[in-house]
């Protein structure tokens, strides 16, 4: 892999296209658009603002572009998808995460299909895959986080079905979402020990309220908190068997970890670019601010974490495509990539100086983004967990 700003894939020419028609669109139609409604990240946004970009990227071929040729999609390979994810993250697109189905799409449903019986295919899954439906992922709790054994949310026996009472928070997509992917603990388990299930969660039930979740750093308002309170959920809820909760919501936890990297990476390059171009255009004493050796070493730093932190995940990813199971290595991706990215985006604010600390400049919010990945989806200090373990197994 060599070292680029601009990834072409000449060696794969379906990958290529995609890229470049991608690019296109999140720079192009995508671009008016937002400029039309006057999108910032801090924008509050309705479930009418995204139904026109999830139609449009169907019909470009974007939106469930990684699922399987019979549920609509491409049959992407794990690298091939990572390449798209890179670009989106690399955007600074507001609604950039609709484009391929990151926020309560297709990306969201894509694992559960081997769960999920032939009604919640029809009423759940299908209508997700073909922009008619979203979904959000209800795991988090206030005090179960990387816990998760730690929720309260509990399913308690009622007939065939259970009520559900509990409280989520961090539902992306919740605040647009149709239904809620939620894990519960049994209630009814004694001296067998905690299960945990899963439930397709109509939001609109009685007893279910979505509330406006709290406003992370990033400023970005898709966030809701589900309260569930007596809700009753019939046997056709159930999502695998009880007492798969857990298999069902982390189950594919080294391919997710895996494929979030390549959005933080995606934000470390489009913040390497930035510092590039404004080290080459700011003059600073009538020459241009790249003439400072300090700011020459410190881009040099960044490429190099970026290019180190990008070989070894489109590695990891490769393994992946080949069948393997590359699991300490997935956890090293995110430790890596989540701390370089961070750095980078950091340095780019330093390199910008005042422009870079300015409420709503695209420096200033990559830095939001990139600080919340450290913690998002698995914390440095979980992933370190991880790689120690396996580094001490007998």
């Amino acid at each position: 892999m060599t070292f680029t700003l601009n990834p072409t894939y000449d060696d794969n020419p379906r990958l290529h296209g995609l890229v470049a028609r991608l690019r296109d669109y999140l720079d192009g139609e995508l671009a008016d658009y937002e400029r039309e409604l006057g999108l910032t990240s801090g924008s509050v946004y309705t479930r009418e603002t995204l139904e026109p970009v999830w139609r449009r990227s169907r019909e470009l071929g974007f939106y469930g572009v990684s699922l399987p040729a019979d549920l609509g999609g491409a049959g992407l390979s794990f690298t091939e998808l990572a390449a798209l994810k890179e670009e989106v993250g690399a955007s600074p697109r507001v609604l950039s995460t609709s484009v391929l189905g990151d926020m309560g799409g297709p990306l969201r449903v894509g694992s559960i299909f081997q769960y999920a019986t032939e009604y919640q295919i029809e009423k759940y899954l299908l209508p997700v895959t073909r922009g008619e439906r979203a979904c959000c992922f209800s795991l988090t709790e206030n005090d179960a986080g990387s816990d998760v054994r730690g929720m309260l949310t509990t399913a308690t026996p009622d007939g065939d079905g259970w009520r559900l009472t509990g409280h989520k928070v961090f539902s992306t997509a919740g605040p647009f979402a149709d239904f809620s992917i939620l894990i519960a603990k049994m209630a009814d388990d004694g001296d067998a020990g905690p299960r945990y299930s899963a439930f397709l969660v109509d939001l609109d039930t009685p007893g279910c309220t979505v509330q406006q979740g709290e406003t992370p750093m990033s400023g970005q308002h898709i966030e809701a908190d589900i309260v569930l309170d007596d809700c009753y959920v019939g046997p056709e809820q159930l999502l695998g068997d009880v007492g798969q909760g857990l298999k069902i919501g982390l189950g594919r936890v080294t391919v997710n970890r895996l494929l979030h990297c390549p959005t933080a990476l995606g934000g470390a390059r489009r913040a390497l670019e930035l510092s590039v171009d404004y080290a080459r255009t700011r003059q600073v004493q009538g020459a241009p601010l790249g003439t400072l050796q300090s700011i020459q070493h410190r881009l040099a730093d960044m490429a190099t974490d970026y290019y180190a932190a990008r070989a070894m995940t489109y590695d990891a990813l490769a393994a992946l495509d080949r069948g393997e199971r590359p699991r300490i290595e997935a956890f090293m991706c995110k430790l890596f990539v989540a701390e370089k990215a961070f750095a980078i985006a950091d340095a780019a604010v330093q390199i910008h100086g005042k422009s870079g600390v300015v409420r709503g400049s695209e420096v200033e919010s990559l830095f939001q983004r990139l600080r919340m990945f450290r913690i998002l989806t698995g914390s440095s200090e979980i992933q370190k967990n991880g790689i120690a373990r396996f580094l001490l197994l007998p």
